[in-house]
């Protein structure tokens, strides 16, 4: 029987994870299904531009997996049972449960209101292709002079209020960031930062804790008022919360508790990666919710899955940080380079040489998820060690290795 490897989530992580795995192994000895609610890629670090009316182009999964050996499956995760080994999920023709032996978790992330009173119904977000569409329903509809707050001074933050303000000069946009714009950046970087924000009109509320979300209006904790006919909330995200409802070791964060392979240190059939996993990075320092992340740790758990599968040699790649990559509209941008752990350095790249730089590494990480296979040594390898002890499905006798 074939060993079956089945991949919740086809974002950055999941997409890569799949498409390694494929590459990687020998389609005699897996099957390999990669479950997904919508049926098309969605390039995430893009939501902002998509909100402000930017076309993206169109990444149907079934495309995308054509040839590589991948089974989609476009459904909703309903539970995962990881004592059972079975995945419930529910699609148009209702719901059932798959049965894996190997799992890889990539359920990723959602916006977080941090319980703010208010923002569930007055905020919109743009953490999904849905939210980003109402928010680009909403701009349209705005008239000119009517005010824009975006709640959240991280890098989604600075992109969607920048991207806004650019596209819609004719707005007044305000961003209110909870501590000091961009105090995370070099020198240089927080320069350029203010620089962009001065040329584009937008006044940056900082050290403004937003405390509640009203039709019309957003409150800080020192009571100040600001009028709002739209607000798009960029304060954070939160993990899928399937995660902790299962019996897995799962951080504060409800992200899953892995080693330096992905594979979880409490049920080592299933791996997590992308921002459902609790990395421990450079300093033990958690590596942070982003593309940045995500793609290295699927890369690690998909050789890690192969190689424990094939008998080959386990990956220990340190995963660390080498710069953040900040659009500022479509014009302008910022690459703050950055120490191993995230602390920023020095230097740092900005204008349009940073905005092409960007755009470069968006369009790759996109290129990746539609190639998945590209690029990757062409042996498929053998399964030669059995799955997991409870599996239901044992893996083959060992074989020679075999070129595909």
């Amino acid at each position: 029987m074939q060993h079956r490897i089945i991949v919740l989530g086809a974002g950055y992580a999941g997409a890569s994870a799949a498409g390694r795995l494929a590459r990687r192994l020998h389609r005699d000895d897996v099957s390999l299904t990669l479950v997904n609610a919508e049926p098309d890629f969605v390039e995430r670090v893009r939501n902002h531009e998509l909100a402000t009316g930017r076309e993206l182009p169109h990444r149907p999964l079934a495309d995308v997996l054509a040839g590589t050996g991948v089974d989609l499956k476009v459904a909703r995760v309903t539970a995962v049972d990881v004592d059972r080994k079975v995945v419930a999920v529910t699609a148009d023709g209702g719901a059932e449960e798959l049965a894996y032996d190997t799992l890889v978790y990539a359920l990723g992330s959602r916006w977080d209101d941090h319980g703010v009173p208010g923002a569930a119904e007055h905020a919109h977000e743009i953490a999904g292709r849905a939210g980003a569409l109402r928010v680009r329903e909403r701009l349209a509809a705005l008239a000119a002079g009517q005010p824009v707050v975006v709640v959240g001074g991280g890098l989604t933050g600075l992109e969607a209020a920048t991207e806004i303000a650019e596209s819609r000069p004719d707005l007044e946009v305000t961003l209110a960031a909870r501590t000091g714009l961009g105090d995370w950046l070099s020198p240089k970087g927080q320069g350029h930062l203010r620089a962009v924000f001065d040329r584009l009109g937008i006044t940056a509320r900082e050290d403004a804790e937003v405390t509640a979300v009203e039709d019309g209006r957003v409150v800080t904790a020192d009571g100040t008022v600001l009028p709002s006919a739209l607000t798009v909330w960029t304060a954070g995200f939160a993990v899928h919360p399937i995660a902790r409802a299962t019996t897995l070791k799962v951080g504060d964060t409800g992200q899953i508790v892995v080693d330096d392979t992905m594979r979880s240190v409490s049920h080592p059939d299933v791996y997590a990666v992308g921002d459902a996993a609790l990395v421990q990075g450079p300093g033990d320092k958690p590596l942070r919710m982003s593309c940045a992340t995500g793609t290295p740790t699927a890369w690690q758990a998909a050789d890690a899955i192969a190689a424990r599968l094939t008998g080959g040699k386990l990956p220990h790649v340190p995963l660390r940080y080498f710069n953040q990559c900040i659009s500022l509209g479509r014009k302008d941008g910022l690459i703050q380079y950055v120490t191993a752990d995230d602390r920023a350095k020095s230097a740092a790249l900005t204008g349009r040489v940073a905005a092409l730089y960007k755009e470069l590494v968006c369009k790759g990480a996109a290129w990746g998820v539609a190639h998945p296979t590209l690029g990757l040594p062409g042996r498929r390898r053998r399964v030669t060690h059995p799955a997991p002890a409870g599996s239901a499905a044992p893996a083959p006798a060992p074989a020679p290795e075999s070129a595909a």
